[in-house]
């Protein structure tokens, strides 16, 4: 990743992970906010293969997937939108009730 498309891509994770952080239960760490600043970053990669490349919130929303499902104890929104041009994140719950599922299944 060349390092325009690098800082780009970090400003952009920086805020997923802010907004993923407001409404996350239990409150995230430090450490793990930078985990998961990594995982999204990661994943916001435009050097990805050209099938990747066309649902990049799919792959932001797997990149938290999966950050919850290895911890088994944190849950939060979905990142619904994503401005990359002002840099605005919109988040939603997965829930239908409005609220975050509770980590170990179940409403």
């Amino acid at each position: 990743m060349s390092s325009d498309a690098s800082k780009a891509a970090s400003d952009r994770a920086e805020a997923i992970v802010q907004a993923y952080a407001v409404e996350a239960k239990p409150p995230l760490t430090q450490d793990l906010k930078a985990r998961l600043h990594a995982i999204l970053a990661a994943a916001l990669d435009p050097a990805l293969p050209e099938e990747s490349v066309s649902a990049p919130l799919d792959r932001l929303n797997a990149a938290i997937d999966g950050f919850e499902a290895e911890l088994r104890s944190v849950v939060g929104p979905r990142v619904k939108s994503l401005d990359e041009a002002i840099g605005s994140v919109t988040m939603e719950h997965r829930s239908e009730a409005g609220q975050p599922l509770r980590a170990f299944g179940g409403q």
